[in-house]
């Protein structure tokens, strides 16, 4: 495979919709594949930047993870699904050698300036989704953890340890753009951190079992703020093969989506 192009950033742009993936997005099982959060940033940019009839912002974007994200020369591809004069279904596709390998569809709604009535207190903030603690220094990833997108990220752990399995919450910092000069936007900040949620919140022990996510679907709550984004994750499994990782993820004020990813388990 071609070695990939070194950058300080996760993608280099080469023009007509096509991007070079820089070794900042090497997953942790194979450093030739992807991690998917890199690929599910990538695509909620696309989306965000797909020309629209009047102002708007996403609420929901749920990425299908078609195969493998080769870390390699990518394809963009973005349409719209559904027009309407307030809400509009977008999707947008990540190709490489001509086969779709992520797909992502996304609404968006008309964006408005509402002075909106007195709301109940716990409208933003129901008890449980407190803005977990940030820790005062980084979080070293355990020996043998490796990968482009772990290293490319500054982890913070808040509850929890990375060996025992089980529930736990993580500050996490993109420590590079998605592309050069250009600053992340709150949601493609919460994108590329989302699918960590099924890693950072396992139960089951990674040497002998498998559990793999073909999906990410994240619900905007507020617009994220800042740099830092909160991942608070928990893993739920069945025997019939199968669970769910849901998460709550933060900006340093409140919440501001919530995560859900399928998860197909079995024993290695």
């Amino acid at each position: 495979m071609t070695t990939p192009p070194k950058a300080d950033a996760f993608y280099v742009p080469l023009g007509d919709g096509r991007f070079a993936s820089t070794g900042h997005t090497g997953g942790p099982w194979d450093p030739n594949l992807q991690h998917a959060g890199p690929p599910s940033a990538l695509l909620t940019r696309a989306i965000e930047q797909a020309p629209a009839a009047w102002p708007a912002t996403l609420t929901r974007v749920t990425v299908d993870l078609l195969g493998p994200v080769p870390v390699a020369e990518l394809d963009q591809h973005v349409e719209v699904l559904r027009s309407g004069r307030s809400v509009e279904l977008v999707q947008a596709e990540l190709s490489s050698s001509g086969r779709v390998a992520a797909r992502a569809t996304a609404w968006r709604v008309r964006r408005s300036d509402l002075e909106l009535p007195p709301l109940p207190d716990d409208h933003d903030q129901a008890p449980g989704d407190e803005v977990p603690p940030m820790p005062d220094a980084e979080t070293a990833l355990p020996e043998g953890w490796g990968g482009g997108y772990l290293h490319a990220m500054e982890w913070r752990k808040s509850r929890g340890n990375w060996a025992p399995p089980g529930a736990a919450a993580v500050w996490g910092r993109m420590r590079f753009p998605l592309v050069p000069d250009e600053e992340p936007t709150g949601l493609q900040r919460v994108m590329a951190i989302a699918d960590s949620g099924n890693g950072v919140s396992y139960v089951l022990p990674f040497e002998s079992w498998f559990f793999i996510n073909p999906d990410l679907t994240v619900h905007l709550a507020a617009e994220p703020v800042g740099e830092w984004i909160c991942l608070d994750a928990r893993t739920r499994v069945d025997a019939a093969g199968f669970g769910l990782a849901a998460s709550r993820l933060f900006d340093r004020e409140r919440l501001v989506a919530r995560g859900a990813q399928t998860l197909y388990i079995g024993p290695r």
